[in-house]
């Protein structure tokens, strides 16, 4: 977890790909208290709490987890009711959480509002409970669609002991900053769903014999695969530029427009990556045929029902896409990002169109954010000297009205993506 960005990034990648996402959420969630931790808590706290989560060894490694959903505050985290109670020693926590992912986990990250604070997030103050003070208990696990492996779990606090981390009044941006963590690790993770599932896919297709030849001799097939692969090489791609801007922050090298552009992307990545992944591994499952669906056949059962959980993550699609408007309205920002997107002015148009009017934008804007991720991934594919693949995203998501079946060339791009390394 002390890794720079980037070496958390690249390592987060490849874990990803073994598709154990019992072991990727927890090291996600362990990233982000880290973080927040380092930003936020005093001395004393980094002093005693930030070793044990820091260590190498795996007996003595402490895990991190992030309690913020409420029962009636899910994403409207300004309704939840968690309360912070003064005592001698710190803080005390009542109330209930709803949706506890690694729930047993050694140090707790959670939001409450401190006795007599105001309503909304400008009352929720960000909190660290170490597990070891008790004064929680945990009600029931979730049975849940993917991540299956990991604790997940609804949790009342009667009383447990709690630190502030930095000042309650910032406690919801604090707690914005780790969830940009998860974001940020989320559409890694990812991508390395996908291209593990491309691979397994593609493995399966030059062995599979059907009709008299391998099944990756057949058109159809041979398509799938290849969106497949361009697909996990935009989702790598996008990512790629994410964590060079995360890495910049942390540095202390970003520029106020880099920060801005981090803001929005973080959330636009997530949001096109995870539903990317979900699609990808669906393509995988249908490579395969019935054998796509036998869980101890290959792990795209696995893959695909984790992917699922991706897209709920840290944000609906939604709900994160809302959140972008009004940033970009806040920060004035839809020139900077177009143009750190390679986006055309007449997505600049719409735009700024749905900043103008409200009610047409929470309707369309989903789709205008979509395309800036799109046009973003295939700017850095071409940058990164994979022109297959940006031709294949291309055509599939920023060409209006295009079609395959005029095309004499898209044979030819098909082939060459599964070509290209």
């Amino acid at each position: 977890m002390g890794a720079p960005a980037r070496e958390q990034a690249s390592l987060f990648f490849e874990l990803a790909q073994a598709g154990e996402g019992g072991h990727a959420c927890p090291v996600v969630c362990t990233a982000g208290l880290v973080r927040a931790l380092r930003s936020r808590a005093s001395e004393e706290l980094r002093s005693r709490f930030l070793p044990p989560l820091l260590s190498i060894d795996y007996d003595d490694a402490a895990r991190g987890a992030q309690f913020l959903t409420e029962r009636h505050g899910g994403s409207d985290v300004g309704a939840n009711r968690v309360e912070a109670v003064p005592g001698a020693d710190g803080w005390r926590l009542y109330g209930e959480k709803w949706f506890c992912s690694v729930a047993d986990a050694d140090q707790f990250l959670v939001t409450a509002r401190p006795r007599g604070a105001p309503d909304g997030t400008r009352g929720i103050g960000c909190f660290l409970v170490p597990r070891s003070g008790g004064g929680f208990r945990i009600r029931k696990l979730k049975d849940k669609l993917g991540t299956r492996a990991l604790a997940t779990g609804e949790i009342e606090f009667e009383g447990a002991g709690a630190y502030a981390l930095g000042p309650l009044e910032e406690g919801f941006v604090a707690a914005v900053n780790v969830l940009n963590t998860s974001r940020w690790l989320n559409a890694v993770g990812s991508a390395g769903l996908m291209r593990r599932a491309a691979d397994e896919a593609r493995a399966f297709a030059a062995e599979r014999v059907a009709f008299g030849r391998p099944i990756d001799g057949f058109p159809l097939v041979r398509e799938n695969l290849a969106v497949m692969r361009a697909e996990a090489a935009a989702a790598f791609a996008s990512s790629l530029h994410l964590t060079e801007l995360v890495a910049r922050i942390d540095e202390g090298t970003a520029t106020g427009e880099d920060v801005a552009w981090h803001r929005i992307l973080v959330n636009a990545n997530k949001f096109v990556t995870s539903l990317a992944a979900t699609k990808v591994c669906r393509r995988g499952i249908e490579t395969l045929g019935g054998n796509g669906t036998i869980e101890d056949f290959s792990p795209l059962p696995r893959l695909y029902r984790d992917a699922i959980v991706f897209e709920s993550w840290e944000g609906t699609h939604n709900v994160l896409c809302a959140q972008i408007l009004r940033d970009l309205v806040k920060l004035d920002a839809v020139d900077l990002v177009a143009a750190r997107a390679h986006a055309p002015e007449e997505l600049r148009a719409r735009l700024r169109r749905s900043l103008d009017e409200p009610e047409w934008g929470a309707l369309h804007g989903r789709r205008q954010l979509d395309e800036l991720v799109r046009r973003l991934q295939v700017a850095e594919l071409r940058a990164g000297d994979d022109e297959p693949a940006a031709e294949l995203v291309e055509r599939r998501h920023l060409r209006p009205g295009y079609d395959a079946e005029s095309d004499p060339s898209y044979p030819g791009v098909i082939e060459a993506v599964l070509e290209t390394k």
